[in-house]
Formats: structure tokens, C-alpha cells, sequence
């Protein structure tokens, strides 16, 4: 009796096991919002609770763990590698990153602003390609968020290139020209609260930060999606707009970014 009763644990272990690795997983993978509920909230919860920590921390071990230091495209591949294999993290991802990549090195910007760093993984991508002397300012809400992001930008060796910047993306705006000695942006990389793409895109105008041919790049426009945001840049006579369809990071969900040149 005993003997069936390890059978049956073991055999609903198995089963459990099976469904959290690999049947939800793909179940959702073409399902906007019922990936966003399994990964963001259901498996990070539950993970956070299991092993006392928080997903940006684990992260940030699986980089120190498995990238060289002072080496960025090593941090993107272990980033990558523990969002597909490992868990999910909602970072721009490595097929929406080739676009971030190629519009990076068309633009070749001295002055970059990201609006969301979340881990810093965004921030590698586009830092590690940067020209010589170029500076790269990321605002970042979530203190936790900033400080792990800080630890990753050093390992990959670009904290030179790179200024994190904690608080509201409302406050830190107007002060970008005051307080860093901006001018313009050259590129301003939108990945942060969806419902702050458009009343940033706007203060960014009123300040003064975007120049004629300024390049706004926008992350999630269809997942979870910004369609005030995209409304108006589509619609906007201040912008020339071009949409990159791709996925979700790590998913098989329709998404994508929008460029957007700042016509003055």
C-alpha cells in the first residue's frame, strides 16, 4: 500500500511538474492575456515565494553565473537564455532586440533616453552599441528595478556610457536639460507604463528634447499595447511612423515597435 501511495506522489509530482514546465507554458505561448497572467503574475508569485526572492534578483544571478564580465552580448545571451528556458521576464527580448539593434546602428545617436529600464537589459543592447563619447540616460520608477539594473550595466562593463536615473518619468523630464545638460535626444527608447507613452512623448515635446529627425522608438504597442500613443503618432503631422511587427518577448504573441521620426 505504501509502496502505491510513493507511486501515486511521484507520479502527481511528474504531472505537476510537466504542466508548470512545459503544457501551460506553450498553451499560452499564442495567447496575449493569458501569457501575460501565467508569466508576470501566477509564476513569478509563486517563484518569488518559493525561493525568497524576486525575479529581477534572479536574473541578475543567472548573469553573474553565466556572462563574462565586461563582455555585453554575453549578458543579452544569458538574459536571453533564462527568459526562454528559465523564466519569463518582460524585457524587449532578443527578436524584438534585433530591431532595437538595427535601428541603434542606423541612427548612430550621441544622446539616447530609455524610458523604462527595468533589469538593464534594454539598456546593454543599446549602450554596447553606441559610438565613442555617446551617453545613455535611463529612467527607471521602481528603486528595486534600478538597483539590480545597475549591478548588470557594470557586469557587462558600460556603467561609463550610462546613467540610471530613479523616479517618475513626469518629474525627471523637464529636468533632463538642467540637470545632464541635454539638449536633444537623438533616440528615445519608450518601454516603460503604457498609459505614460503619450503624455511623455508630449512633455518631451513641450520641453524641448526632440529635434527635427529624432527617432521615438516604442516597445508593446500591441502587447499589452498603447493605442492612445499610437493614435497619435500615426495621426500626427510631427511624425513619420513605421511599425515593426514581431512578438511578445518570448512568446509567439503578435507585437511589435513603433518608430517614429520627429518631423519638428
Amino acid at each position: 500500500m505504501w509502496l502505491i501511495l510513493l507511486y501515486s506522489c511521484v507520479g502527481g509530482v511528474a504531472v505537476l511538474y510537466a504542466l508548470y514546465r512545459w503544457v501551460i507554458p506553450t498553451a499560452v505561448q499564442y495567447h496575449a492575456g493569458l501569457a501575460l497572467l501565467w508569466h508576470d503574475v501566477i509564476v513569478e508569485r509563486m517563484l518569488d515565494t518559493v525561493t525568497q526572492s524576486t525575479r529581477p534578483q534572479r536574473l541578475l544571478s543567472a548573469v553573474q553565473k553565466n556572462a563574462t564580465r565586461g563582455d555585453p552580448r554575453s549578458v543579452v545571451k544569458a538574459i536571453d537564455h533564462f527568459c526562454r528556458h528559465k523564466e519569463w521576464a518582460m524585457n524587449v527580448g532578443d527578436e524584438k532586440g534585433v530591431i532595437l539593434d538595427s535601428v541603434v546602428c542606423e541612427v548612430k545617436p550621441t544622446t539616447v533616453l530609455e524610458l523604462g529600464t527595468y533589469c538593464g537589459y534594454s539598456t546593454v543592447r543599446i549602450a554596447s552599441l553606441l559610438p565613442p563619447n555617446a551617453r545613455l540616460l535611463t529612467l527607471e520608477f521602481n528603486p528595486h528595478y534600478a538597483a539590480i539594473a545597475r549591478q548588470v550595466i557594470a557586469w557587462a562593463g558600460l556603467e561609463e556610457k550610462v546613467v540610471v536615473i530613479e523616479g517618475p518619468s513626469a518629474d525627471w523630464i523637464p529636468k533632463m536639460k538642467e540637470h545632464f545638460g541635454v539638449k536633444t535626444f537623438d533616440l528615445v527608447f519608450v518601454d516603460h507604463w503604457k498609459d505614460r507613452y503619450l503624455p511623455d512623448t508630449k512633455l518631451l515635446e513641450e520641453c524641448g528634447l526632440l529635434r527635427k529627425g529624432s527617432i521615438l522608438l516604442a516597445d508593446n504597442v500591441i502587447c499589452p499595447g498603447a493605442p492612445d500613443y499610437l493614435e497619435y503618432v500615426r495621426g500626427s503631422k510631427r511624425y513619420e511612423s513605421h511599425y515593426f511587427k514581431s512578438h511578445l518577448e518570448y512568446t509567439k504573441v503578435e507585437d511589435g515597435l513603433e518608430k517614429s521620426v520627429f518631423l519638428g
